[in-house]
Formats: C-alpha cells, structure tokens, sequence
C-alpha cells in the first residue's frame, strides 16, 4: 500500500465529514497485532482530552499539516469543602503544561517522542495527518489497555 498526496487528501476529506473531526487509518496487519499503528487524519478544532499512556511511550511524525503536541503533569490540590458541615478535605485533579512542541514538515520539525505516562493532547492548527505508533493492543477509546 502506498501513503501519497491522494491518499492523506481523501483521509483528510473522511475527518472533515466525521462529527470528532479525525479520522485514523489502521496499519496493522491483523486483529492479532498487539501493537498500534495508525495514520490518523485531524482538523482544526477537533478535540483530544488530556490523556496519558502508562506503559508505553508513543512516537508522533507529523506528514502533513501543522499542530502543537502538549505535554502535562498531573496536579493535586487539597481544598476544603465550603458546603460541608465537617469541614472535608476534597483532593481536585488539575494539568499544568509543561512543554509545547511544534510539529510541522514545513518547517523541518517532524516528529516528537512521548515518554510513558507523560500526560498529553493535541492542538491542531492546520489540517494535519500524523503516524502514531505504541505498544499494546487497541481498545474502544482509542488507547492502549492503560486504564488511563
């Protein structure tokens, strides 16, 4: 099989038509590959949550297009709750950004490495298509097996 201009353009077509405004393309062989790997077509405005992988890191190449990868940790914060009468303790999950990598091939800048765990997103700034690639098998949500 081969990936051209034609071929990205149509899967870019598929995510403009698509209501989550992504598209992916499977690569692998067979059901029975425990890998993932995926071309995955994305427009502006599409929404990727704050995610992470826990067991395996996932490499990003950017084809076509242009987007930022965001990476985060995860922060905890203790309030008190002011509508109780025991005065609870409630721990609130928040991100704080850590990093922002460009990638475009345009400007030379193709691909990142995400470590295992490392909380991250996308924010697509131009129609893009990406290859993403990490271990373990695919599931309904379009993660690894990670409970996250």
């Amino acid at each position: 099989m081969e990936f051209d201009k034609e071929f990205l353009g149509k899967l870019l077509e598929q995510a403009m038509e698509n209501p989550r405004l992504r598209q992916n393309f499977d690569l692998r062989t067979s059901s029975a590959d425990t890998s993932q790997r995926m071309l995955n077509a994305l427009q502006p405005q599409t929404e990727v949550p704050i995610h992470r992988h826990e067991k395996t890191s996932e490499t990003v190449i950017c084809l076509v297009g242009k987007l930022e990868e965001i990476i985060y940790e995860e922060v905890n914060e203790y309030v008190h709750e002011a509508t109780s009468c025991c005065d609870d303790v409630i721990r609130q999950k928040s991100f704080k950004e850590v990093s922002r990598q460009i990638l475009s091939p345009a400007e030379g800048k193709f691909g990142i490495q995400i470590p295992a765990g490392a909380w991250h997103t996308i924010n697509v700034i131009e129609p893009s298509v990406i290859f993403e690639a990490k271990d373990g098998a695919y599931n309904e949500y379009g993660n690894t097996t990670d409970k996250e």
